[in-house]
């Protein structure tokens, strides 16, 4: 039996104790003289039990399997190789294995392999069948006599409500604390290979450095290789894509909101809103390609007509910081305009209600009541937007370029600090060298600067809450 098949036999393992526990509990409440009222809990909880006691214990099982079984298997087909090949380095000796498992599935059929590769992959066919038997027998044995000693525990004054509340609660517990140890172990692996960067290049070169040229020489006389550092273009490449899209969807985006939320009818809200959301959910790669075939040549002619008619020496590049922050701004414009709407319409109509009734217009009660009043909700939207805009890669990538320019000219080609990340880890990769831990350090850096933001954005909420609370 298969892995797909074994967890589905186990779900239906869990429908059958949930039936047969739900079932022993209207049982003994019939049995008894006061029915229902006689159960301390209600026979769902009892059926629900009983499937928990039969199903966490087998998929734990089988998970816990599954991440042991490849490592025990290696360990068994490396002690069954020949003595001369055990000793090989533990590099060399993961092809070998990697071979013997091609030749198990069937992928190296005709190549010239040693006598004993053919006999590990027999016995690596062998050892997997018998671990997927061992597997199968032993989970569905745990679940069947759980839910069997589960189903016999029901009593009417089992407290199931509260186990059953309990399993939840600690389940809950777990994925929350699942996911902190995953942020510290992203942070603390990005922070280590970060050190051994900085033990190479001087985090001084690193942070003020005006060169970004991260190839290095690997022979003494290689030519081309320059092995510069420093972060400066792309941090000013980053922030000048980032300051073009927002200067594009801060006012459109805000605009919209109190557009929709103060002005707007009912029947235009619900068609309009929707529609500028559905901005979010287009995939970066097609803003990328309508900024790479539309924007970019667009600004490129209509650039060079308007300076030869102004008599300027100037000219856009073809790919440009201008086409990449344009494009980028009409695709965060969503993230300001949605949580700003939300945060408008928020807002008491109490506090409107008495501006107006002081004698203020509409646009004055906007401006002096309702957007002070929504001011953190619109800073945190606008804050959001930053970062979005800071992390994104695939616009850049195909409409900025990849040319790490130190140049605040929103005509010429940049680059960011996420697309030079992607640079430096594509392809086989040797993850010892300053080339490739220079990307682990520009991580650190962009999340110190995403960590800032979204810091100063709940100061602030904090901050300007408690004045309209």
């Amino acid at each position: 039996m298969n892995t797909s098949t074994l967890l589905v036999t186990i779900i239906i393992l869990i429908a059958v104790a949930y039936i047969l526990g739900r079932g022993r509990s209207l049982v003994l409440a019939d049995a008894s003289k006061g029915g229902f009222r006689n159960l301390n809990s209600l026979p769902f909880y009892y059926g629900t039990l009983t499937a928990l006691w039969c199903g966490i214990p087998s998929l734990i099982l089988v998970g816990v399997w599954l991440i042991m079984d490849g490592s025990i298997i290696d360990q068994l087909l490396i002690k069954s190789f020949p003595a001369e090949v055990t000793t090989l380095p533990p590099s060399e000796l993961g092809l070998i294995l990697n071979t013997v498992k091609n030749i198990a599935a069937g992928n190296m059929v005709g190549s010239d392999t040693q006598p004993y590769m053919t006999q590990a992959a027999q016995s690596l066919k062998n050892i997997n069948q018998t671990s997927q038997m061992a597997m199968t027998v032993l989970a569905i044995s745990v679940g069947i006599l759980l839910a069997a000693f589960s189903w016999w525990r029901i009593r009417p004054e089992q407290k199931a409500r509260l186990q059953v509340e309990g399993a939840f609660k600690f389940f809950l517990l777990a994925c929350s604390c699942l996911a902190i140890l995953t942020t510290i172990g992203i942070v603390f692996s990005v922070i280590f290979e970060s050190i051994k960067f900085f033990k190479t290049v001087p985090i001084t070169d690193f942070l003020f450095g005006l060169q970004w040229s991260p190839q290095m020489a690997i022979r003494a006389d290689q030519v081309g290789s320059s092995g510069a550092f420093g972060a400066i273009p792309l941090f000013v490449g980053t922030l000048l894509i980032s300051f073009i899209a927002l200067v594009l969807a801060v006012p459109v985006g805000l605009m919209s909101a109190i557009y929709l939320s103060e002005y707007a009818s009912p029947r235009v809200r619900t068609y309009v809103k929707p529609l500028i959301e559905m901005l979010a959910g287009i995939p970066t790669v097609v803003y990328g390609f309508f900024a790479a075939l539309t924007i970019a040549p667009l600004l490129r002619d209509g650039g060079a007509w308007t300076f030869e008619f102004l008599g300027l020496q100037m000219s856009i590049s073809s790919e440009s910081a201008l086409a990449a922050g344009l494009v980028m701004g009409v695709m965060i414009i969503p993230f300001v305009s949605s949580l700003s709407d939300d945060v408008i319409s928020a807002v008491p109509q109490s506090l409107r209600d008495g501006s107006l009734g002081l004698g203020a217009t509409k646009s004055e009660t906007i401006k002096q009541v309702v957007i002070p009043a929504a001011l953190p909700g619109i800073v945190g939207g606008v804050l959001l937007a930053a970062s979005r805009a800071i992390g994104e890669t695939m616009i850049v990538v195909m409409a900025a370029g990849l040319a790490a320019n130190l140049t605040a000219n929103p005509l010429e080609s940049v680059t960011t600090v996420t697309v030079q990340i992607v640079t430096l880890l594509v392809g086989d990769q040797e993850f010892d060298s300053p080339k490739t831990l220079s990307a682990f350090a520009l991580g650190l850096m962009l999340f110190t600067v995403t960590l800032a933001l979204n810091y100063f954005a709940l100061h602030v909420v904090r901050k300007y809450r408690e004045q309209y609370e």
